[in-house]
């Protein structure tokens, strides 16, 4: 819901602000509204009951920032200068889609017939919406919209790799630095600055939006797996959608309508899916957030911290049993057939 308003926020912070240093303003304020967050709670002596960034996930979070922190926001801003953003909300379904691609096809997340169905329903519905006919076929603004989910996809792929780690760390981290860079490329490309009222609405839309946003997105990927993940958050367009219509008082047409159906569709089909086979864990070690499950049946030493849910490096044995999973940090896993 989060991330849905904001793009519609945004179509209408881009009536006076400069593409490029909207991307920035939007990404600082996420990084600086986390940020007071997190050393807030720590002032506080509130529990920290997450796994740190580790020197071992900085490459990791270095593509994120890249790819989802700088690329794709600002291809997300020079589409919308050329869309409606009730257009652009429902083509940022595309982001689910290229997600689950990218899980599916490089990292080898299980996805069945259902999941792959609903996608097409998705793409289906997005290339209705993209279409504007005559000899013009696809207009730039929607195929910049692509461009920015495919890098955000890129990105969700990635963010899988630090889920295990604290996610307001992670959001914080990346929306000062993707915020920092654009801003500076923004500034040096000639770009003028907006009102204040403007610099503070757009700091508000980053914060929700692309901050709190993300750290939900995040545990979502530490449960759920990224394809699923992503399907989930196949929402957010449907949410922009209705808050562009009412924003910006437009009358949805008829292609609008037929492309919101078939990306209903797609993703009801991504909802209802259930997965259940018996399936091996491998030995691992990792450390993240958990309670002592049938998957943290594990020893201590007087060093671990006490209660639940707690956080320490620990070691999976090798362990094999059935029931209902997603593709979460222990279920990461190869598939028969």
């Amino acid at each position: 819901m989060l991330f849905g308003a904001s793009t519609p926020l945004a179509k209408l912070l881009l009536q006076a602000t400069d593409p490029w240093l909207l991307a920035g303003l939007l990404y600082l304020g996420s990084g600086l509204g986390l940020a007071g967050l997190h050393f807030g709670r720590r002032l506080l002596g509130g529990p920290l009951i997450e796994a740190p960034l580790r020197r071992s996930d900085l490459p990791w979070l270095g593509a994120v920032i890249l790819a989802g922190g700088v690329i794709g926001p600002l291809l997300l801003m020079l589409g919308l200068t050329r869309t409606a953003a009730s257009s652009a909300a429902l083509l940022l379904n595309l982001e689910g889609l290229a997600t689950m691609a990218i899980a599916w096809l490089v990292f080898h997340e299980h996805t069945d017939r259902r999941l792959l169905l609903g996608a097409f329903a998705i793409l289906a519905g997005a290339v209705l919406l993209s279409w504007q006919g005559g000899p013009t076929g696809f207009g730039w603004g929607s195929i910049a919209i692509a461009g920015a989910c495919v890098a955000w996809g890129i990105d969700n792929n990635l963010t899988r790799k630090l889920s295990a780690a604290d996610p307001v760390s992670i959001a914080m981290v990346k929306g000062l630095a993707a915020g920092a860079i654009n801003l500076a490329l923004a500034v040096t490309s000639g770009a003028q600055w907006p009102p204040p009222s403007a610099v503070l609405a757009a700091a508000i839309v980053g914060f929700l939006g692309y901050g709190v946003s993300l750290v939900m997105f995040v545990l979502g990927l530490r449960h759920l797996g990224t394809a699923r993940t992503s399907a989930y958050f196949s929402l957010a367009p449907f949410i922009g959608a209705i808050v562009a219509l009412a924003l910006f008082h437009t009358i949805p047409s008829i292609a609008f309508c037929a492309a919101a159906l078939l990306m209903g569709i797609g993703l009801t089909l991504h909802l209802v899916e259930w997965h259940d086979h018996e399936h091996l864990h491998e030995a691992m070690e990792h450390e993240h957030r958990h309670v002592h499950d049938a998957h943290h049946r594990h020893a201590h030493t007087p060093d671990d911290p006490p209660g639940e849910p707690h956080v320490h490096q620990h070691v999976h044995a090798p362990l094999r049993h059935r029931h209902s999973h997603y593709p979460d940090l222990h279920h990461r896993h190869g598939h028969p057939g």
